[in-house]
């Protein structure tokens, strides 16, 4: 059983920068894959970035490729989502999830979700 809080939402302006943080509690952190997901009003939940248990692989929707950056500190138990050049259609709410990366166009399925926590960005 993992359980997650997300924090570090916000309201910004275009290309300004935020940074998303979860706290995940529980035994299955450090060998669980961690990955942020996100829902804009009216649309499906989309993969964002995925990163291994190990850290050593990270993942990234195209989108946000060279824009944000996951990482993880597991003796903290904690992902974070740093997203730089924010653009107004970065706007949605951000969950963290805990699981599995199974590749694909997929890349990771979720067994755990956080919360979410809302992002804006204003143009």
């Amino acid at each position: 059983q993992v359980q997650l809080v997300e924090s570090g939402g916000g309201s910004v302006q275009a290309g300004d920068s935020l940074r998303l943080s979860c706290l995940a509690s529980g035994q299955s952190f450090s060998t669980s894959a961690m990955g942020w997901f996100r829902q804009a009003p009216g649309r499906e939940r989309e993969f964002v970035t995925a990163i291994g248990w190990t850290a050593l692989r990270t993942y990234y929707t195209n989108s946000v490729k060279g824009r944000f950056t996951i990482s993880r500190d597991n003796a903290k138990n904690t992902v974070y989502l740093q997203m730089n050049s924010l653009k107004p259609e970065d706007t949605a709410i951000y969950y963290c999830a805990a699981g599995r990366i199974v590749g694909g166009p997929t890349t990771m399925s979720a067994d755990y979700w956080g919360q979410g926590t809302q992002v804006t960005v204003s143009s």
